[in-house]
């Protein structure tokens, strides 16, 4: 694997359903760094019609980010977006026809009915591989009474991407989780759109990670004060966050974990049987071509949401890792409860909702925020330990190893219960893998690793630079 003798410069857009990001990433021959330069945060607004996406105070957060990446890095080569997944903007002409709906917006409950009527679960699961989650682009779309009078559909990065660029693209990745991409060519499913009600015609031609989308609009570049191309990576958060776990052996498992847990495989071959789809097992592309065979866990939303409605009701911050450090030390022997029920989705009183939901089991929820805290790190443990083993016994795969990514990797709570109920090693870290894999991407595609370096190549660079901390189980 060749590579550079200097440093070279990325900026990575990292976009996540909380909070977002602009990082410098430098990479060398020994060298993967990340500099922080803007942080922002993101979340729902509510407006008369539901819950969205401030859209234009993101892109105004983005385009400050990346002309402080340029004035601190002049030589920056290209510009990678990432976001979630699912949600959209409608184009009309060049003009977005009204902000983006928020992917916990309770539209999507009349979008799965009016899909399903069309197009039963188990047929669309056999054409595009994915779980079934009311929020996915397809549902949203059949509910969207303006599809009808836009001219294209831009998924979230794609559309950040428009705004820098003027191009309008949909990168693979994270088309893969609209539900209208099919799970065996990869390409569009034109006659799926067509049957749900949704014109094929609004969806734009689609690009691979590597690829290049565009250079900046004067305007932009103007702005920025810096002229370089926007390259597609894996625009999926998830996408990219994949790259950079270490995944020592194929027998290594992965959990990202942020607001959600995604938990699962890396596969080059879909598993669409019957026990997979029973599962709520999914099939989303990764970078390279590879499956992310995986299944989405509730992952920190609850300790987030939860410890948001304690500072309301005190009117003051609360010290979460103190928090956490305190629930580390209470009694183990709490309740645990489903992480991933229903009632526990929506923005809004999480702890009283939590207890419902344990009361509602017999149990009664400990009396002491640390307990508390204590119960929800368990049970989301629990749920990442569950999917493993599901994961495992659906592709006769025996898992040696869980590498937990993301933000979650700083729970050390989290880990430790994680590596206890799952009875495996966890690896945790990178804690910036979505940052890191985004510009690992870049760097690749401008050969700064070579022209043939591969995922494996990329991952390598990821372990030496940013060794994961062992939790074995102790149970």
């Amino acid at each position: 694997m060749s590579t550079a003798q200097r440093p070279r410069a990325f900026a990575a857009v990292d976009l996540g359903a909380t909070s977002g990001r602009v990082m410098i990433g430098r990479v060398g021959e020994d060298l993967l760094e990340l500099e922080q330069v803007a942080r922002f945060p993101n979340g729902p607004v509510r407006r008369p019609d539901g819950l969205h996406w401030d859209f234009e105070a993101l892109m105004e957060q983005v385009l400050d980010g990346l002309a402080e990446a340029v004035r601190r890095e002049p030589s920056i080569e290209s510009i990678g977006i990432d976001t979630w997944a699912v949600d959209y903007g409608l184009l009309h002409g060049a003009a977005l026809r009204a902000e983006p709906f928020h992917y916990r917006d309770d539209r999507g409950a009349r979008g799965v009915d009016l899909v399903h009527a069309r197009v039963p679960f188990a047929e669309l699961y056999a054409r595009n591989g994915l779980q079934f989650l009311p929020f996915t682009t397809l549902y949203q779309l059949a509910a969207d009474d303006d599809a009808g009078e836009a001219g294209t559909v831009l998924l979230v990065p794609d559309l950040v991407a428009h705004r820098l660029t003027g191009a309008r693209v949909a990168e693979r990745t994270n088309a893969s989780t609209t539900g209208l991409l099919g799970v065996h060519d990869r390409e569009w499913d034109a006659a799926l759109a067509e049957r749900i009600g949704i014109g094929a015609d609004l969806l734009p031609p689609l690009v691979d990670p590597g690829q290049r989308i565009g250079r900046l609009l004067p305007a932009v570049a103007a702005r920025i004060g810096a002229d370089p191309p926007v390259v597609a990576v894996g625009s999926h958060d998830t996408a990219s966050a994949v790259v950079a776990a270490p995944l020592a052996s194929p027998s290594s498992a992965y959990i990202s974990c942020g607001t959600w847990g995604l938990v699962g495989l890396e596969l080059d071959a879909p598993v669409l049987t019957d026990g997979a789809r029973e599962a709520d097992f999914t099939h989303e592309l990764g970078v390279d071509g590879r499956i992310r065979f995986l299944h989405n866990v509730t992952g920190l939303w609850l300790l987030t949401e939860t410890v948001r409605a304690w500072e309301a009701e005190d009117g003051a911050p609360i010290d979460l890792p103190e928090l956490v450090a305190r629930a580390a030390a209470a009694a183990p022997g709490v309740p645990v409860f489903d992480a991933n029920d229903e009632s526990l989705s929506a923005p809004g009183d999480m702890p009283a909702r939590i207890a419902a939901v344990v009361r509602a089991n017999g149990a009664e929820p400990p009396p002491t925020r640390a307990g508390f805290v204590r119960m929800i790190v368990e049970s989301v443990a629990q749920a990442f330990a569950d999917a493993i083993g599901a994961a495992a016994e659906l592709t006769g795969r025996r898992v040696d190893a869980i590498d937990l990514i993301g933000g979650g990797s700083l729970n050390r709570l989290l880990c430790q219960t994680t590596a206890d109920r799952s009875g495996l090693p966890v690896l945790a870290g990178p804690v910036e893998a979505t940052a890191l894999g985004n510009v690992l991407v870049q760097a690749r595609a401008a050969g700064v690793l070579g022209a043939d370096a591969s995922l494996e190549d990329l991952r390598d660079l990821v372990r030496r630079t940013h060794p994961p901390e062992r939790y074995a189980p102790r149970r």
